[in-house]
């Protein structure tokens, strides 16, 4: 199988962590792709242009981030992200969702300070620095959540790679008044497979 990804993608990030997780290194190939620009030949691998895409043994692709890793934690029969059942279950989602809202944000975010200075939207940027300062200080609270703790799980997963692009945007400047949320995440940024797929310095 090949993965396409792009070294700041914070979405094709998590597909790398599962991959490392569930030992598929022999099984996945990770391919970087050229996104972004015109006449990339990986649109004719997938023409929709995103990362990360699964291309399986038998040639179908697939795309977005959450389904590529349910299938890749299934490859072995022994998933090991599979949400509990029950009210449990749902408390997951919850949680999960939460952190894929604060990892949307910044990616909307990280996108407009990409572009050239004099074509960012002021309103953008602000809208999303104050988005992510109260999903930051909802977090300081959730992060109790016996969830957050444990085995690594999805909720974690999505929430540490969100916060882990203060890597990409020097104006991500979670840490101050988050004791509860650094303590949580400084021990997870360097577990192998985070350390491993750490994204690039903007």
């Amino acid at each position: 199988m090949k993965l396409y990804i792009t070294p700041g993608s914070p979405y094709a990030r998590m597909a790398r962590i599962v991959v490392l997780e569930k030992k598929l290194e022999s099984r996945v190939e990770i391919v970087f792709a050229k996104t972004r620009a015109a006449g990339s030949p990986y649109y004719a691998i997938n023409p929709s242009g995103r990362v990360p895409y699964l291309v399986r043994d038998e040639g179908a692709g697939m795309e977005e981030s959450a389904l590529i890793c349910d299938y890749l934690d299934r490859l072995d029969a022994r998933p090991a992200f599979e949400l509990p059942s029950g009210s449990a279950g749902l408390e997951a989602r919850r949680l999960e969702a939460l952190a894929r809202s604060l990892l949307d944000g910044l990616a909307v975010w990280g996108r407009e300070l990409a572009r050239p200075s004099g074509e960012r939207s002021r309103g953008v940027l602000a809208h999303e620095t104050e988005r992510a300062r109260r999903m930051v200080d909802l977090w300081e609270k959730e992060i109790g959540h016996a969830h957050m703790r444990g085995a690594l799980n999805m909720a974690q997963m999505t929430l540490g790679v969100a916060l882990g692009l203060e890597l990409r945007n020097p104006d991500f400047l979670w840490r101050a008044g988050h004791p509860q949320l650094a303590a949580w995440y400084n021990p997870l940024a360097t577990r192998a497979s985070f350390v491993a797929t750490a994204p690039p310095r903007a």
